[in-house]
């Protein structure tokens, strides 16, 4: 049986259209699901009872509950664990900053890329996320805080070039006018360089904001902490970056994860300066979390000031990402890992 979450609006007019219905039916139906956020169909006040027992011949929502929050003391940062019908789990944050409320989601169960620094990748890959599960995030988040999503971050665990179409479809539905109507100008989508789909996600020709999880400044070094460096080198990548800032007209992002005595030193500076001079783009500089498995440790704060002067001092665009929810365990797959060895 199909999810009827995990359709487009167009998909759903055909859906109505076939149960001999008027295709009107097909906005108030999607209103119910991607604005008003209900769970089944018998919360559908204003459609008729005919129209839901056809639906429910072919179409079922998607479930998804809470399994656990995490509320910082520190700041209004919360951090969830939601669990998926088949007893997978994923985590998701929200953040409050004063631009709005931001979520960050994931797209995928675990992540099979291997980075170093990352503690979702710890426990591999199991599978990926539908579109609504992607939005059972957001929509399970807005309910529990009473508050709006105004900003999705598409950052939590897994890659989401690798799950491309399911990810796709739901920039579609959440930008949908008739749903949530999130500006894809303040959705970002975070890869660590899937080359052939930053050409594919350049094509779709969305005004998103494109994240690369750069995180150091030499191909062999990068190799390092990021496996899948290997099979996408650097320069390929920019060549794709390139095409996505000429075809989208958008400002990319480089995210650089700040680790001590590995890549923060001056030098490593002035090699990512070098690398980005010709580039529109930001460079987020962030400082990583203690990831006990892999002994990894953040750079010192005077060490990343000084970093950050130097690429500034060179003309690029820096910024040092405000650590939220310390506290909690914020960062990416942390949670979960803990809970997967309960």
């Amino acid at each position: 049986m199909r999810k009827i979450d995990d359709l487009i609006f167009e998909e759903l007019k055909e859906a109505i259209l076939k149960i001999n219905e008027p295709k009107f039916k097909a906005s108030q139906i999607f209103d119910w699901i991607h604005n008003k956020t209900v769970d089944s169909f018998d919360e559908m006040t204003n459609v008729s009872q005919k129209t839901k027992t056809e639906l429910k011949k072919e179409y079922e929502f998607t479930d998804a509950e809470i399994e656990l929050k995490l509320e910082s003391k520190q700041d209004e940062t919360k951090k969830y664990v939601i669990k998926f019908e088949d007893g997978n789990i994923v985590e998701s944050v929200y953040l409050k900053y004063k631009f709005g409320n931001t979520a960050c989601i994931s797209s995928q169960v675990g992540c099979k890329m291997g980075c170093h620094f990352c503690a979702s990748t710890k426990n591999g890959f199991t599978r990926n996320l539908t579109s609504a599960e992607m939005l059972k995030q957001i929509y399970l988040i807005q309910k529990d805080t009473n508050e709006k999503i105004s900003n999705v971050v598409i950052m939590g665990s897994g890659e989401p070039l690798e799950n491309f179409d399911n990810v796709v479809r739901f920039i579609n539905i959440i930008n949908d006018e008739r749903g949530q109507n999130i500006s894809m100008r303040k959705i970002t989508l975070s890869t660590s360089g899937i080359v052939p789909n930053i050409y594919k996600l350049a094509d779709e020709n969305f005004p998103i904001t494109l994240a690369i999880s750069l995180h150091a400044p030499a191909q062999e070094k990068r190799e390092q902490i990021m496996p899948i460096a290997r099979k996408y080198k650097l320069t390929d990548i920019f060549k794709a970056c390139d095409y996505y800032v000429k075809t989208t007209g958008r400002r990319l992002t480089f995210e650089y994860i700040m680790i001590k005595g590995f890549n923060d030193s001056r030098e490593d500076a002035e090699n990512l300066s070098k690398l980005l001079k010709t580039k529109l783009a930001n460079v987020n500089l962030i400082p990583c979390n203690y990831v006990k498995e892999a002994n990894i440790k953040p750079s010192d704060d005077l060490d990343i000031m000084k970093f950050k002067k130097i690429l500034t001092d060179n003309g690029i665009n820096a910024t040092l990402r405000r650590e939220l929810g310390s506290d909690i365990n914020a960062a990416c797959g942390q949670l979960r890992n803990d809970l997967l060895k309960m």
